[in-house]
């Protein structure tokens, strides 16, 4: 019998999306000073839609890194290493030597990360 393949999944809090909403049903009320006030509409929903979509899935085949207009796939076998960003969460140090920051995960996630990609910690 099969074993599902583990798959970490890190997201925004809800509660951005929440604040967003909050946000453009705050800004209604100023459409009625002119239709250039419809350009401040797009700020609470370019926020919803990014708190809603970026986030980290880790799987054992490698790391998605979600923004709000698109993804990046990186296998394993491009991680050289994983370690706490600067200014906190989790970095990731790719073989051409760029770091990339992952969204959404926290440090106390990088042991669990670490698991999931097996072959980085026999490397």
């Amino acid at each position: 019998m099969e074993t599902a393949a583990k798959t970490l999944r890190f997201r925004r809090s809800a509660a951005i999306t929440v604040a967003a909403a909050v946000g453009f049903l705050g800004a209604l009320p100023m459409l009625g000073g002119g239709p250039w006030y419809a350009l401040i509409l797009l700020v609470p929903l370019a926020i919803a839609l990014w708190s809603w979509r970026s986030g980290t899935d880790v799987t054992p085949d490698g790391l998605v890194v979600r923004a709000a207009l698109g993804s990046r796939r990186v296998p394993w076998s491009e991680v050289v290493e994983l370690a706490p960003a600067p200014k906190g969460g989790v970095a990731v140090r790719l073989a051409s030597g760029a770091v990339l920051t992952l969204p959404a995960v926290p440090t106390s996630a990088l042991p669990a990360i670490a698991s999931v990609g097996g072959e980085l910690t026999r490397a």
